[in-house]
């Protein structure tokens, strides 16, 4: 499997095995607890409306910073603050003080890790290889899912949120060691037309940013709320969901690599759109919900090659890959704080819930248009990756 000779990308994915083992626990429940602290449904989604749109504030100062660093130091250094935001969740006991610590260790964490990451495996990937490589990094992080949840919502049950959530921060504290075995990677001083370059990928992750708002952010507090407000329940649904994910992964992958990915968009994008009305039919009903949530995470599995294929490409070939997933990056935020703000105001105007969760519709059948377009054109000629 020529996938799995780049070593990089190996350690980089044992990082992201781990990052996920910790994210589908604890990060799973994040929504959820934030509902079971006392903090109303509409509330909980402006908070983390906020939480984006600090990214957004913030995200300008990531070059500068990296140009001094290096990549690989400030993934190292956002997989460190990440961490710090679990015991803090824990803390939480509806809206105060704490939510708002929480907000602003998010909004940093978040905007310094996910910038840098997605950076960082598009200097390292192969782009020949690259949906093998995203596949099985989503398998990993599939299989991780499936005993995360099991684990944290019984711990969340048993002993509360400050064991369970001091245990993710544990977790994302030792996905850091891998980094140490990856390379160094620079970043440039100057990136002509980086800007002009990048607005592929920020109207990806606008219409990304729009659908995650709905499809996970809102979605994993309606499972919540849906299963009898159960830690138990919702980790046993998430853990299914995962095992189910988990054998879509590297199928779809390999369909990028081997030049079908407008077929895979078609195939991907259907199986999203039903995700989407199976959701909210399942809303407030709990065998459907279960159903709905098995069968987003396949689609959820399947959509994530075909994305990341286009979007890691293009910032490869970019002429600064962080320059290039910093403006990216800022369009999921622009895309997933509309999303979350259109659904608090919904909510708080009395619609029901099934039919704001049918809001990433519009986000799913943009983006598939766009990715449609992409695999039917030219890809540019990638550069080499330059390393310190």
């Amino acid at each position: 499997m020529a996938f799995f000779r780049n070593d990089r990308v190996n350690w980089l994915n044992l990082h992201y095995g781990l990052h996920a083992l910790a994210i589908s626990g604890g990060g799973a429940f994040y929504g959820a607890y934030l509902l079971r602290s006392g903090t109303p449904l509409a509330d909980a989604l402006l908070a983390l409306a906020a939480i984006n749109a600090g990214r957004f504030l913030i995200r300008p100062l990531i070059v500068p910073l990296a140009r001094r660093t290096g990549l690989r130091a400030l993934v190292i250094a956002g997989t460190l603050l990440v961490a710090c935001e679990f015991p803090l969740l824990a803390a939480v006991q509806g809206v105060g003080p704490a939510l708002y610590r929480l907000i602003a260790v998010s909004a940093v964490a978040d905007t310094i890790y996910w910038t840098c990451y997605h950076a960082y495996f598009a200097s390292l990937g192969d782009a020949e290889h690259r949906g093998h490589q995203i596949g099985a990094r989503e398998a990993i992080a599939a299989v991780a899912g499936i005993l995360a949840p099991l684990a944290t919502g019984a711990l969340l049950a048993a002993v509360g949120p400050g064991p369970a959530f001091w245990a993710t921060g544990a977790m994302l504290l030792l996905s850091a060691l891998p980094l140490l075995a990856t390379p160094k990677v620079a970043v440039l001083d100057v990136g002509p037309d980086a800007l002009k370059a990048s607005w592929s990928g920020v109207r990806l992750f606008i219409t990304e940013g729009w659908q995650g708002a709905g499809t996970y952010l809102l979605w994993q507090m309606t499972l919540f709320l849906s299963l009898g407000d159960s830690f138990v329940g919702m980790g046993a649904a998430l853990a299914l969901a995962a095992a189910v994910g988990a054998l879509g992964a590297l199928v779809m992958g390999r369909g990028v690599d081997l030049g079908h990915g407008a077929k895979a968009v078609a195939f991907a994008f259907g199986v999203a759109a039903l995700s989407v009305v199976l959701k909210a039919l399942g809303a407030g009903h709990a065998p459907l919900a279960l159903a709905a949530q098995a069968f987003g995470a396949l689609a959820a599995i399947l959509a994530a090659p075909v994305l990341m294929s286009a979007v890691y490409n293009l910032a490869q070939a970019s002429p600064c890959a962080l320059r290039f997933h910093a403006a990216t990056e800022g369009g999921y935020d622009v895309g997933c704080t509309a999303g979350l703000v259109a659904a608090a105001l919904l909510i708080r105007g009395g619609a029901p819930l099934g039919f704001v969760l049918l809001l990433p519709l519009a986000g799913l059948g943009a983006q598939a248009w766009l990715l449609t377009r992409h695999y039917g054109a030219e890809v540019p000629p990638l550069k080499p990756v330059a390393t310190i």
